[in-house]
């Protein structure tokens, strides 16, 4: 591995080649989001069901898009086609329609780690939930122009709360 040593002083590089200071909220939204992608890595490696796994493929393919839709900073966006659309947000919502067919949710609260494969998503979904969080920061600070970033965010929270209780009973 070749060590560029640029991220030394503290900057990081955006896509495009601008540098920010590695805790400007663009960095921090795309690094949540690669911490929640690697949280379901461990879930899926511990999922049995072929289903639960390629859905959190798929999750983590969004998630890559996703990051690197924020690390473009919005001067270079017309350099750059990596975009959340509402076809991304559509799809999770069908997959919480799905997955509430087969395991509907009861109206109470839940306390997670029914087993380990539940647990990790719902720890996945708390770190989206952060994720979700620096990102409605960054469209405050008028660093976001795509709102299906917003959008998809919340809408995957509720995706992966959904399949922590599909994952309790059909892991």
């Amino acid at each position: 591995m070749k060590f560029s040593k640029k991220g030394d002083g503290g900057e990081t590089s955006l896509l495009g080649g601008r540098r920010v200071p590695k805790y400007d909220l663009r960095p921090e939204c795309y690094g949540t989001l690669d911490e929640a992608s690697s949280v379901l890595g461990v879930a899926k490696s511990l999922a049995k069901a072929e289903k639960i796994k390629t859905l959190i493929t798929d999750i983590q393919k969004d998630l890559l898009l996703l990051g690197a839709e924020l690390a473009v900073h919005p001067d270079d966006e017309e350099r750059f086609d990596y975009r959340i659309t509402a076809k991304h947000i559509q799809k999770l919502e069908r997959t919480i329609e799905g997955l509430q067919e087969e395991v509907p949710l009861k109206n109470e609260f839940i306390l997670p780690g029914a087993n380990q494969l539940s647990a990790q998503i719902d720890l996945a979904r708390t770190v989206v939930r952060r994720a979700e969080r620096r990102i409605a920061q960054l469209k405050e600070v008028n660093g976001l122009n795509n709102p299906c970033v917003q959008q998809y965010a919340n809408r995957l929270a509720d995706a992966l709360f959904t399949l922590a209780r599909y994952a309790e009973e059909k892991q």
